[in-house]
């Protein structure tokens, strides 16, 4: 296809047709010049084909339900991802999909997100990791993916409207890094907006994010597309980097952009620059026959395997894995009413489903199994389920309390209310632990839950997530100890809701919500207020014990370009075979502006027979060190001492190496006028030009206001003089001293300015 050829013979209401669908899920074909329509699913779990693409149904085509985001982040396994990625493709290309919507890569701002299910961590390091697996396995095989929800949104209330109020730092460290990672190493096809405003601008006319940051900055190849129904303006999304609005067909809209153009309005350039962007990717989808059928059966095999690796262990006080026990009570109706993924856009037909129940019997060997639903599919508070399920428990040998957390308070379209399970499910896991102390329970939801009413009564809990289709396998087989449990949370559970990070601004009013815990979240939040949790970010046990040693770096100083790497050795000290993720941290010891405790800078997964040692290494770049300063409007890095945190959780840092990093940054200063006395000396130009003249002010200042006491902190008015002053204005300073000074102060710091500029 020559796209340039085609460009020149389209009329101009072609272009602007082209712009838009031309239905629920099809692009606008232009059949005399030969240009296909393109068809596109909703995922990112798996493909929701409609059977007719130009009808918005809800019901679709049997596919693969692989494990939600949630589930697969927990893996921390990237070259699983993409095995993942390329089942996905596999089944576009059979289902006649050229683009899959996904993978989400919001942030998980606040655990109360109704879509957090969706979204791969609270980290905006793993987040980018996983991204860029899943792409990568979905464009291996020639099938697009639609990185979204661009950007900065992280709640479903109010979500078509609310304003994202969020400082450049905070942007660029926290919400726009996965998709940075995403889209310079994996050139998704295409980027989805999302549908909030971003400080004020809808995110479908946001010029700076779309195109001067998406485009320009980070060079993305591909088209914009709106989230579904995102548009509010054309013209002006258009002009703010938004190419192809859906769904289709908006014959308003298509004459709108006519009519801009005929009138001046709109460059005709802008809207060739989008036909381009559009064409491209039509061609691409053109170049792979989508023909054949897929691999049910394999690909229900890989569902269980991610779903077993994302399986979390949060507790064990030595009931798993499940031996020799006659008499198994199963307790909960999602053990046989599989709960295993969530509800809205992403929700999947799936080609088949796993029963909880089911899986475990046939593991189950001479015990006896029983079951109890324990709760109903309602909110109703039903007190003979629990009777009977404690009845059933107080005969069994161990209790496996299957819980999961409904659909009316966890789904896209609103958020969580509060972290809670349901009533009827707390007072059943009460009931049942106490009557049988060997209780396990096994969680199915996408965000965390508040445990603190029960997890003391019980002997271990097992984090299963919405674990897709072949869940129940999963489970089964982590429980009877088939599985170890490797997995490791990819978000912190609190203790409670009112301990979240963006409590007190969330979610938000007047149309606005305020991103006031700015960089911290997540457990960059709990570090900073030293406040305890639930479970820590990364956390997860297993069935076996790893020993860290033998910490070693590539170099003890480093330049910020050239990197380091760090390396340890892991061994299993258990009995059984098992996976660790060994996890890094970065510490700055000092820095210019406020920073984290700690940040995940990178991480891997190594697998280990028991006895057995591997060395692990992991590769640290300059953005593992560095961090967005929004007055250089770049990300720089300093000179000084970092502490690399190499860990089994945030809250378990097994060894602490530091090492020294020396900055190859020219970085321009950004003294002026109103520059402090502590910004000159902390500035190298400034220190140089300045230093002198602070230490005839220092010595100035001790002789008028009295020598230092004995402590050599406080002068005779009971204050140290100089501290005071390192917060105020160089000028203001020197006004107090104006009778003494040769010239005006404001001529003085002029001409130190000048000093700098020129040094």
């Amino acid at each position: 296809m020559n796209i340039q050829s085609i460009v020149e013979q389209m009329t101009l209401e072609e272009k602007a047709a082209l712009c838009s669908g031309a239905s629920a899920w099809t692009s606008t074909p232009i059949e005399r010049l030969g240009v296909p329509e393109m068809i596109v699913s909703d995922g990112p779990h798996g493909v929701r084909r409609v059977p007719n693409v130009h009808e918005m149904a809800m019901e679709s085509l049997p596919a693969t339900c692989f494990p939600t985001a949630s589930c697969l982040a927990a893996t921390w396994d990237v070259a699983l991802i993409r095995r993942m990625g390329e089942a996905l493709a596999e089944e576009c290309i059979a289902l006649n999909v050229d683009v899959v919507l996904g993978p989400g890569v919001n942030m998980k701002r606040s655990p109360l997100g109704g879509r957090n299910f969706e979204y791969f961590s609270e980290d905006p390091f793993l987040t980018g990791e996983m991204a860029v697996g899943f792409i990568e396995g979905v464009q291996s095989k020639g099938v697009g993916t639609s990185l979204k929800h661009y950007a900065v949104n992280n709640q479903e209330y109010q979500r078509f409207s609310i304003s994202a109020e969020v400082d450049e730092r905070t942007l660029r460290e926290i919400y726009l890094p996965a998709f940075e990672a995403a889209v310079k190493r994996a050139q998704p096809w295409t980027v989805m907006c999302a549908y909030n405003k971003v400080n004020g601008t809808f995110a479908s006319e946001h010029d700076y994010l779309l195109n001067q940051i998406l485009k320009e900055e980070w060079g993305f190849e591909g088209l914009v597309v709106s989230d579904w129904g995102a548009v509010r303006n054309r013209v002006a999304a258009l002009k703010g980097g938004l190419d192809w609005e859906m769904p289709g067909p908006q014959p308003r809209r298509v004459q709108e952009v006519v009519d801009a153009v005929r009138s001046g309005e709109l460059d005709e350039a802008v809207l060739d620059e989008s036909v381009r962007r559009i064409l491209g990717i039509v061609a691409k989808a053109a170049k792979t026959p989508k023909e054949g059928t897929f691999d049910v059966d394999a690909h229900h095999k890989l569902a269980a395997e991610i779903a077993a690796e994302g399986m979390v262990l949060l507790k064990n006080d030595g009931l798993l894995p499940l031996q020799g026990h006659q008499q198994i009570a199963v307790i909960g109706r999602a053990a046989e009413n599989a709960h295993f993924q969530g509800g809205g856009s992403s929700h999947i037909n799936p080609t088949r489903v796993a029963v909880p129940f089911s899986e475990v019997q046939s593991r189950a060997g001479d015990a006896e199994v029983t079951y109890a639903q324990g709760y109903p599919a309602d909110d109703s508070f039903r007190q003979e389920m629990i009777d009977e399920a404690v009845t059933l428990s107080q005969s069994a040998d161990v209790a496996v309390l299957y819980i999961a957390l409904p659909t009316f308070k966890e789904s896209e379209g609103y958020d969580r209310t509060d972290l809670d399970l349901t009533a009827q499910q707390i007072a059943l896991i009460k009931a049942v632990a106490a009557v049988q102390p060997k209780t396990v329970v096994v969680l199915n939801n996408g965000a965390p839950v508040a445990m603190s009413d029960w997890i003391d009564d019980v002997a271990a809990v097992l984090e299963g997530w919405m674990m897709g289709q072949a869940g129940g396998v999963a489970i089964a087989d982590v429980l009877f100890g088939r599985v170890n449990p490797c997995g490791k949370l990819a978000e912190t559970f609190p203790i409670k809701a009112a301990d979240a990070p963006a409590r007190l601004n969330w979610p938000g009013e007047a149309g606005k919500v305020r991103y006031g815990e700015g960089i911290f979240i997540g457990y960059r939040y709990y570090d900073a207020k030293q406040m305890p949790v639930l479970f820590p970010f990364g956390y997860g046990l297993s069935y076996t014990s790893f020993e860290y040693s033998n910490p070693q770096l590539s170099a003890a100083h480093f330049k910020d370009v050239d990197g380091v790497t760090v390396t340890v050795d892991v061994t299993n000290t258990g009995s059984v075979a098992g996976k660790e993720i060994v996890q890094v941290y970065v510490h700055d010891r000092a820095s210019v502006l406020a920073r984290p405790e700690k940040e995940l800078k990178g991480f891997a997964k190594v697998a280990l027979e028991p006895g057995e040692t591997k060395r692990v290494s992991i590769a640290l770049d300059f953005r593992a060190f560095a961090f967005y300063h929004p007055e250089y409007k770049q990300w720089i890095t300093e000179d000084g001492d970092f502490d690399l945190l190499i860990a089994a959780s945030a809250a378990d840092i097994r060894h602490s190496v530091t090492v020294s990093l020396a900055s190859t940054l020219d970085l321009p200063c950004l003294l002026d006028k109103e520059s402090t006395i502590r910004e000159w000396l902390a500035d190298p130009r400034g220190q140089a030009v300045f230093g002198p003249m602070y230490a005839q002010m220092e010595a100035g200042a001790r002789q008028m206001f009295g020598s230092a006491s004995e402590n050599g902190n406080e002068s005779a008015i009971g204050m140290d003089v100089m501290v005071m002053f390192a917060d105020m204005p160089l000028v203001s300073v020197l006004m107090f001293q104006q009778k003494a000074l040769p010239h005006h102060p404001e001529e003085i710091v002029a001409g130190l300015l000048e000093q700098v500029r020129s040094a």
